[in-house]
């Protein structure tokens, strides 16, 4: 093969402390992919002093460390701590280890057996720019006050996809339409409050464990207690701040897709 074409292709580490694995992976993918397979720490990061990949996939269990081990070294060199990391394990995956690995960034968690469809898709979703871009957390704003929305657009477009409403009675079809991955929701609007608008949202298919988050002037314990016990999340004291805003947002959305994720794997072992 022409050595510019292998430059264009992008590159795969695929790190696994068994060589059957190895093999098999590389056999999967060196049509499409530079393969480069590993079994060791070690050897990962001596291959990284030389190329930077476009992904790793990387087994949870090995007899030198662990994935979570070599995620968190990653993450602390700035060379390495935008590479997407996909974990890939035979063992049995709970919701415990998943968030762990979400929450140091992991891109998503495949488990062995995985199926060509799925392993490829998720490989495109990492590597792919314009399905990155696509991959960006949908959330809904919806408040309204003109200022708010505009303030949340500005802190939150670069890394979410961003939709405000200033109508809450509008909200019923805009849901179905775009599938938000969260909502951050005004308590007092007129027309219909939040509370309210909470209902409409538990009651659409696909959002019973959507997170909301309510923006609100009051934050007495009744009122909270009133928003948790209709499913809502989390809240944001007006004024807004930013850090809190972010902090709290991140927090939810890798819930979030934690929680999805586990139902995915419990689906794909009932079809086994």
């Amino acid at each position: 093969m022409d050595s510019s074409m292998n430059e264009q292709r992008k590159k795969i580490f695929h790190v696994d402390d068994v060589n059957f694995q190895l093999l098999t992976m590389k056999n999967r993918l060196k049509d499409h992919y530079e393969v480069y397979s590993m079994q060791y720490e070690e050897d990962l990061f001596e291959t990284l002093e030389r190329v930077i990949p476009d992904l790793i996939i990387l087994d949870v269990q090995m007899p030198d460390s662990d994935g979570f081990q070599i995620i968190r070294k990653l993450n602390k060199d700035v060379r390495y701590s935008r590479i997407p990391v996909v974990f890939l394990t035979g063992a049995k995956v709970d919701e415990e280890s998943i968030a762990k690995g979400m929450n140091l960034g992991a891109y998503d968690f495949l488990t062995k057996p995985v199926s060509n469809e799925k392993l490829f898709e998720c490989i495109e979703a990492c590597i792919d720019p314009e399905k990155k871009a696509a991959e960006k957390p949908i959330i809904l704003a919806v408040d309204d006050d003109p200022s708010v929305l505009k303030l949340l657009n500005n802190v939150l477009h670069e890394h979410y996809e961003m939709r405000t409403l200033a109508n809450p009675l509008a909200a019923k079809p805009l849901i179905k339409q775009i599938d938000p991955d969260l909502f951050l929701l005004d308590c007092n609007m007129p027309g219909m409050n939040g509370f309210e608008l909470v209902e409409v949202i538990r009651k659409t298919h696909g959002h019973e464990h959507t997170p909301i988050v309510f923006l609100t002037s009051e934050a007495s314990i009744d009122h909270i207690a009133a928003a948790t016990t209709l499913g809502v999340s989390d809240y944001i004291v007006k004024p807004i701040n930013e850090a809190v805003l972010n902090e709290k947002l991140a927090k939810h959305l890798v819930e979030f897709k934690m929680h999805r994720r586990m139902r995915s794997i419990e689906n794909d072992n009932m079809t086994d």
